[in-house]
Parts: C-alpha cells; sequence; structure tokens
C-alpha cells in the first residue's frame, strides 16, 4: 500500500507541477492560466499531449521544442519533478494527516513562487492571497500550537523582511510570503526558518558570484530559500531547536 500511494503522489506532483509551471509563469504576466492552451513560446506551436508530458517530454525532447528546435527553460521539468518529490516526501514524513495535507499546501505554494521569483524575480499577490485561506483553515485545524504563535511568525516573518525591504535588500513579495510562511510554521520557527534561508542564499549566492556566473551586486532571487527554508522548519523545526537547545543547556 505505501508504495501505491507513493507513487500516486509522485505522478500527482508531477501532473500539478505542470499546472504550477503555467501558474508560475504566467500570473506574473498578467495572463490567464486557462487560456490560450500551452503553446511553444517561440514558435506558436500548440503543444499536443505528447509535448505536455511531465518532465519525460523535456527530456525526450532533449530540452528543445519539437517543432522549431529552440531550447525550452529548465525550469518546466525543475518545477514538476520538484512538485512530486515534495509531495512523496511529506507523505514520508507526515503520512496520511491533516499536517500531510497542510505540507502539500506549503509545497504547492514553495514550487510556484520558486518558479515565479526564478523566472521574473516577482513573487505575485494573486497566488499568496489565493493560498491564505486554505493555508489559514489548515493551520488552525491541524498544528497543535497556539494561536499567538501563528500570529506571532506574521508578525515576526513579515516584520524581518520588511526591515531589509526598507534598506534596500528585498522586494515586498519577500516580506509578504515570509509573513504567511510564518503564520504556519509559528514561532519561533520562523526564526529557524530565516536563518535557513540566509545560510542557504549565502551559500548559492557566494557560489554564483565565485563562478562568475552573476556579478557582486547583482541580486538574487531570494523566494527559493525562503520556501526551502520553511519546508525544512516544517518538516524536523521541532528537532532542531530542541537539538539546539540540548546543546547550549
Amino acid at each position: 500500500m505505501p508504495t501505491l500511494i507513493i507513487t500516486y503522489l509522485f505522478l500527482l506532483g508531477l501532473a500539478l507541477g505542470s499546472f504550477y509551471n503555467v501558474v508560475a509563469l504566467r500570473v506574473p504576466a498578467g495572463q490567464s492560466v486557462i487560456h490560450p492552451p500551452s503553446r511553444c513560446g517561440s514558435c506558436g506551436t500548440r503543444l499536443r499531449t505528447r509535448d505536455l508530458i511531465p518532465v519525460f517530454s523535456w527530456l525526450l525532447a532533449k530540452g528543445r521544442c519539437r517543432h522549431c528546435g529552440v531550447p525550452v527553460s529548465w525550469l518546466y521539468p525543475l518545477g514538476e519533478a520538484a512538485t512530486g518529490l515534495l509531495f512523496v516526501w511529506t507523505y514520508l514524513r507526515f503520512g496520511l494527516s491533516g499536517e500531510g495535507m497542510l505540507g502539500l499546501l506549503l509545497a504547492s505554494l514553495a514550487v510556484i513562487v520558486t518558479i515565479s521569483d526564478l523566472h521574473s524575480m516577482l513573487v505575485p499577490n494573486k497566488v499568496l492571497l489565493a493560498f491564505l485561506p486554505l493555508l489559514a483553515a489548515m493551520t488552525f485545524s491541524v498544528t497543535d500550537q497556539p494561536w499567538w504563535s501563528h500570529v506571532l511568525g506574521v508578525v515576526a516573518g513579515g516584520g524581518i523582511l520588511l526591515v531589509l525591504v526598507l534598506l534596500g535588500g528585498m522586494g515586498m513579495g519577500d516580506a509578504k510570503l515570509f509573513a504567511l510562511f510564518g503564520g504556519v510554521i509559528g514561532f519561533p520557527g520562523v526564526i529557524l526558518a530565516f536563518l535557513a534561508a540566509c545560510l542557504l542564499g549565502t551559500l548559492i549566492g557566494g557560489g554564483l558570484r565565485l563562478a562568475g556566473s552573476i556579478g557582486r551586486r547583482q541580486p538574487i532571487p531570494f523566494a527559493p530559500c525562503l520556501a526551502a527554508g520553511t519546508l525544512l522548519t516544517w518538516g524536523y523545526g521541532s528537532q532542531i531547536i530542541s537539538g539546539y537547545l540540548s546543546l547550549i543547556g
């Protein structure tokens, strides 16, 4: 049975990941996620079923449009594969539980904002507003943290990032996103998520600069780091915090 569930969730994640790509790429551009149907961004040819199989179509076409040969962004298979793997991880970590369902929502939002920020350096308000009532309802239904922990998570998450926005080092989309994430994982988890995001951002940014891929003053998308830090905290935050306190206690 677990194998069947894992397979189902992975395939479901691949399929939803394909839709999440559409949301992440079209919403920042002010386009409909329904119309027009998927087309090649270069030649305009409408994509057929064989072109829309998550991950595999991209691999079989060697990362190119099979009609015009123009390279297709690696963000497409990344969003699809990441969603499938995160769905499986959520099940393995939480099982078929309320926390698991909340984890699937968090993973879905994480994928959308990651692809959107990597592609356009934007975290769309419409996406955050769409997830807000779902995450709020699920959070207060399944978590055992007190309500004030989630309120503090919103204030701390949004407040920390707002300071960075005012200092000119961050965008408002990041602040809104982390306020939403903070409301789910609560306080003090939001602090751990922020530290993890900063560490990840430093490692990635430093590595890209050393490799010469980006300039010294060129900004890097921070939403993927916030998403990764939040998922890490959601999955293992209590263990990490307990382990740290035992070391200094």
